[in-house]
């Protein structure tokens, strides 16, 4: 036999180990032998290898068989178990509001991102293991959502948030370490590797035909392992733990078969419509087909479940096609349950056995069933697209990464374990400014979001394929500037107005005031701060912004204290006119508006009395040498700060005054002096004598109204008048 055309192929399985010898020729592969192992005990489980040692003491027996008739047999084509590949759905969104419209790397970033955190996801259900432990060996972009809609592309889109959700397959780097140990512990060399459901679509599934959505479903002792092809390639990997032996142990207890019997009896249903069974008691029976579905169509139900609501898991809706291989597609009535769960036609679901394989010749005697179809695809697969490791430098440090699939510079920084939403640079801080009232947020600057990616010192994509050797650098982008504004910044037009103010024009320009304190424009802010800017409104605000102070204080409403009561005097106050009408002084005064000021009337203290209807004196009529005269006294005294006031006293807005009676008493005939003059005549002796109604009298004696005064002054040539007698 020609050793560049001999494949020797391993399919180490949960329970059994399967060794097969294919011979190439022409493009033909002839299978010249086949041998099954099983497993003496649990050394396998979900895929992983657990216990080395007894793994390899069996593949060591299978080699030492088939070495006897193929002779010495060094380097083995192997898979990595589709049960061991972990499929995780992860979700990432950012903001892009303010952010220039997103372009092709930013969209792959945000894929990374989510197979990074799926990858996290993955190894958290590990608590040994670490994200970085994990090859991604394929993902799928589910959905692109926009602002919480779904959008068929992020290219060139704008809004608030942007966001991806896919699916991602890893491999557990441990899985492919143990299966290396395994085969140097039996003496054979890794010649190359394959992913079973990637064996398994390789002969049944060629590339022409992967532009179509079709599900193959793997289905084992164990776990089903399910694979998706679409647009061209394989898109998702999946498993799940029931399989074959789930039917196998339903028919053992509906029938009473110990295990191996209940197997057969599964096989058995498959070809024959009636079986004939010997229970664990002794007593045979012949069963129908349909009597034992019926019986265990409960075990039917949760593998179909089970296998239908993965591939909608992976896929997203059902597939164009479901391909069944493996043993446990044996299983009688699966096809049609599964092509009913996933709403197909019953002709879209069918189970393919290794006849289906093009290219392949077997020996007569050879079982063409669906159960070789993996350990052949191994070999055939291993051979034609084997998956290789390739070292690549990230920052210095090396990376052996486990080629599946096409690797990019994306793939490098994940098995890195660089932290891909780690790497645009953030914005800077943003800053809130209370603008008359209302919250603004200004953005901080955008810097250089992009990381800056090399590959063998040239500019790289995250999507650019590597090639082993390359060496490759990232650094993440530069962080954006801080916010920076200043009050002009915020102000689209700085308002104004021009206004006349008794006949003189005037331009109200805006106060503008940051934590209180009058700034100008050009004041650079801060965060938190609190700004004003606002033209005054009112004349009031606009008198007092122009000082114009004096006019302002006219407008004030007259208000005088009186004994400690404060009085208000309206028609004292000063009047506000706008556009010749009266207004007051909290009016709105808009551009334009001509007002118009009038000084109060002024006040005084007689004003006052009349306004108050008080009295300020008292009087009499009386006669004084033969003339009528009044007598008349202050009754009220007006004080203000102490000082007594006149009569002519001027009041003004905002004074204390007090008034205070005098005390009542008689006129007397002294008060005649405060009104007439009298001169003494120049014959008189410089005596005199005060006559009341003709009588003697004096200075101090009470008048009344009407009373006769006189005051005589003798004559000294005059004697008979000094005779005179007064009566």
């Amino acid at each position: 036999m020609d050793e560049q055309k001999k494949l020797f192929a391993l399919d180490i399985g949960t329970r059994t180990v399967v060794g097969i010898i294919l011979e190439e020729e022409g493009g033909q592969y002839h299978v010249k032998d086949i041998m099954i192992r099983e497993h003496a005990e649990r050394a396998m489980l979900d895929g992983q290898i657990h216990d080395v040692p007894a793994v390899s003491k069996i593949i060591a027996e299978i080699r030492d068989d088939l070495e006897v008739k193929h002779g010495p047999l060094n380097k083995v084509c192997v898979a990595a178990a589709g049960r061991a590949l972990k499929t995780e759905r992860s979700k990432t969104s950012i903001t892009i509001k303010g952010k220039p419209m997103m372009k092709k790397q930013d969209i792959l970033h945000l894929e990374l991102s989510a197979v990074q955190q799926a990858q996290a996801i993955a190894a958290e259900k590990q608590a040994a293991e670490k994200s970085y432990y994990y090859y991604c060996v394929g993902y799928s972009v589910l959905y692109y959502r926009l602002d919480g809609e779904e959008i068929g592309s992020l290219i060139d889109q704008q809004g608030d948030e942007a966001s991806v959700e896919i699916i991602a397959t890893f491999l557990p780097k441990v899985v492919v370490e143990s299966l290396i140990s395994a085969l140097q512990r039996a003496g054979l060399e890794m010649e190359a590797l394959t992913l079973e459901p990637i064996a398994a679509i390789n002969v049944l599934i060629p590339p022409s035909m992967r532009r179509l959505n079709v599900a193959l479903v793997d289905i084992g002792a164990g776990t089903s392992d399910i694979a998706i092809t679409d647009l061209g390639t394989v898109t998702a990997f999946g498993m799940v733990p029931v399989a074959g032996d789930e039917i196998t142990e339903a028919i053992s207890d509906q029938l009473l078969l110990d295990f191996p019997l209940a197997e057969k009896a599964k096989r058995d249903l498959h070809v024959s419509d009636t079986i004939t069974v010997t229970d664990i008691l002794g007593f045979q029976s012949e069963i129908s087909r349909e009597e034992t579905i019926e019986k265990i169509s409960p075990a039917l139900e949760r593998l179909t479940n089970s296998i239908c609501e993965e591939i909608l898991r992976l896929n997203n809706r059902p597939p164009k096609a479901v391909m069944l291989a493996g043993g446990g597609s044996l299983t009688p009535g699966l096809p049609k349950r599964i092509a009913n769960r996933l709403g197909l036609p019953a002709n879209r679901v069918a189970i393919r056995g290794i006849d289906a394989i093009g290219g392949l010749n077997l020996p007569d005697n050879t079982d063409r069933g669906p159960e070789l179809v993996t350990p052949i695809g191994i070999a055939i697969a291993a051979k034609k697209a084997p998956v290789q490791y390739c070292t690549v430098y990230v920052n210095d440090q090396p990376v052996r990464l486990f080629e599946v699939k096409n690797l990019t510079v994306g793939d490098c920084l994940l098995a890195a374990g660089i932290k891909m939403n780690k790497l645009y640079g953030k914005p800077g801080l943003a800053m809130i400014i209370n603008l008359n009232g209302q919250n603004i947020t200004i953005p901080g600057c955008h810097g250089e979001k992009a990381p800056v990616i090399t590959r063998n010192s040239l500019p790289s994509a995250l999507d650019e394929e590597i090639k082993s050797g390359d060496i490759i650098t990232v650094s993440k982008g530069r962080d954006g500037l801080p916010a920076e504004v200043c009050i002009k910044d915020l102000i689209d037009e700085v308002p104004e107005k021009s206004i006349t103010i008794n006949g003189k024009q005037y331009t109200i320009h805006p106060a503008i005031t940051c934590n209180e304190k009058v700034v100008p424009l050009e004041q650079t802010l801060a965060d938190r701060d609190k700004v004003e800017c606002r033209v005054s409104e009112t004349a009031e605000e606009i008198l007092t912004i122009l000082s114009l102070n004096n006019l302002l204080n006219e407008l004030k409403p007259f208000r005088i204290s009186i004994n400690g009561k404060e009085t208000f005097l309206p028609r004292h106050s000063g009047k506000l006119y706008k556009n010749g009408l009266e207004v007051n002084c909290h009016s709105i005064v808009e551009d334009g508006d001509n007002l118009r000021i009038e000084k109060g009337n002024t006040l005084t203290v007689k004003e006052l009395a009349d306004i108050k209807q008080l009295a300020l004196q008292e009087s009499i009529p009386v006669i004084f040498n033969s003339k009528k005269i009044e007598l008349s006294r202050g009754i009220l005294e007006f004080q203000r700060e102490g000082a007594v006031l006149t009569e002519d006293d001027i009041i003004s807005a905002g004074d204390a005054i007090t008034i205070m009676k005098k005390p009542r008493s008689p006129f007397i005939f002294q008060d005649i002096f405060s009104h007439v003059n009298v001169d003494m005549p120049a014959s008189s002796s410089g005596g005199f004598i005060l006559l009341k109604n003709g009588k003697k009298t004096s200075f101090h004696e009470s008048v009344e109204p009407g009373d006769h005064l006189k005051i005589v002054w003798p004559s000294i040539n005059n004697k008979q008048h000094s005779t005179i007698k007064y009566s």
